[in-house]
């Protein structure tokens, strides 16, 4: 029988974010039959993808991820492009895995550090330490402990009665915080934290809760070091279920806002698809600003319009232009 309970102080801002969330989900689940298409989920998972390597300064755009899935050539780093094909496959292959199985845990990180690192699939043998810049984060636990550490941790999240929503967030602190692999650790536990979290509502699986990580990443550093130093998940556990909230919130904007346009718009042409085809030469930026939306909600766009394969950007993103397709991405005749 497993013992091992990871520690963890419930808090009263922790249930309010657990309830918020749990509300955001069932008014997610019931829309997303109708307004979650193949085109959106699949742009959801590039900015997924793209935003999770970027936090481990992978330096390729959405629209280059994009390219790189489409079979196209893309001006980056081999191993660059390696893992963006690695982490696509691992997402796709998400639906198969058990989150409690360490074979599972195993096949999947061979399959995100695939062609990169020679121990791809396998525990670390040596010592490892977090750093960011000279100064030493977190030292993780011997190689001769890890092993163990990871079954108590899957041994519990095969048991626990603790809500998902809670356990995905402390799994995941408490996987960073062993830092079982040599490489690919950040990758492995946002991705687990996913398996987990969509095993509860299958919705969550397309959720790019990493973009809200990359653009807060000081604040997910700082609550992954508070949680070391109080020897508890509680820090990191906030941080996460507010990240969450605030990734539902942005996709509940986006569905309302994808139905007004498809509602009102019987043509499929978005203000944004509009203010491009009559100013091929701006930037997502100065979009923003004729648009009066927030850079962010622009590129959210934009990276949806690319994987529906309704705007194609030609040339660099300074100097380049953009170029409208008609519905269903075929290019019009010369």
């Amino acid at each position: 029988m497993n013992r091992y309970q990871p520690p963890l102080t419930l808090t009263s801002h922790m249930l309010a974010l657990v309830a918020a969330i749990a509300e955001q989900v069932g008014r997610l689940t019931a829309r997303e039959e109708a307004a979650m298409t193949p085109q959106l989920r699949r742009g959801n998972r590039i900015r997924s993808i793209q935003a999770s390597l970027a936090i481990e300064n992978n330096t390729l755009s959405v629209e280059q991820v994009t390219a790189v899935l489409d079979g196209k050539r893309v001006l980056g780093l081999p191993r660059e492009i390696q893992e963006v094909r690695n982490a696509f496959a691992a997402y796709e292959t998400m639906p198969g895995w058990n989150p409690a199985s360490r074979a599972d845990l195993l096949a999947a990180h061979g399959r995100l550090l695939h062609g990169l690192i020679d121990d791809a699939g396998h525990f670390r043998s040596g010592g490892v330490g977090i750093y960011r810049g000279e100064q030493l984060m977190h030292m993780a636990p011997p190689a001769s402990r890890v092993a163990q550490l990871v079954d108590d941790l899957l041994g519990w999240m095969a048991a626990t009665d603790v809500h998902p929503l809670l356990a995905s967030c402390v799994f995941h602190y408490e996987f960073e915080f062993i830092h079982p692999f040599a490489d690919g650790n950040g990758r492995m536990g946002r991705l687990w934290q996913t398996l987990i979290l969509s095993r509860w509502r299958p919705v969550l699986a397309w959720l790019p809760v990493e973009s809200v990580i990359r653009d807060r990443q000081d604040a997910y550093y700082a609550a992954l070091s508070a949680a070391d130093q109080a020897a508890e998940a509680t820090p990191f556990v906030e941080f996460m279920l507010e990240a969450l909230q605030q990734a539902l919130a942005e996709a509940l904007d986006a569905q309302a806002s994808g139905s007004e346009q498809s509602s009102e718009q019987s043509s499929e042409q978005t203000p944004l698809l509009a203010l491009l085809a009559a100013n091929p030469t701006l930037t997502a930026r100065q979009a923003a600003e004729r648009l009066g939306l927030s850079p962010r909600a622009v590129e959210k766009q934009l990276a949806a319009l690319k994987a529906g394969e309704r705007v194609r950007r030609i040339g660099p993103n300074k100097g380049g232009v953009w170029q409208v397709l008609p519905a269903g991405g075929i290019d019009a005749p010369e």
